[in-house]
């Protein structure tokens, strides 16, 4: 599977996006809750990922995410637009590995 650009996103359209991929976003800390317990409640935004963009992956494996929580309006000037479709960074437009 590719990796998807998910920074910049609010978590649950980068979640979306990853999964359309075949990825499943994670916490950096192993240890720690899953994700989606710390992007809950409220609007948080994906400010890093490992591994990069474009990285291949087996189907489900994990991306490493860190989120910020939505701070007021200056967190809007972070959103940024999903890739079109059809682009390198378009998850959907990968071809799915069996």
């Amino acid at each position: 599977m590719i990796v998807p650009d998910v920074v910049g996103l609010p978590f649950h359209m980068g979640r979306d996006l990853a999964m359309e991929a075949g990825v499943s976003l994670a916490n950096p800390d192993p240890d720690g809750p899953p994700i989606g317990a710390l992007a809950w409640p409220g609007l948080f935004w994906i400010v890093s990922q490992d591994p990069a963009p474009g990285t291949r992956l087996p189907r489900w494996d994990s991306v490493r995410v860190e989120i910020r929580k939505d701070e007021g309006p200056d967190a809007a000037a972070m959103v940024r637009e999903p890739p079109p479709a059809g682009s390198r960074q378009d998850a959907r437009a990968a071809e799915p590995e069996d």
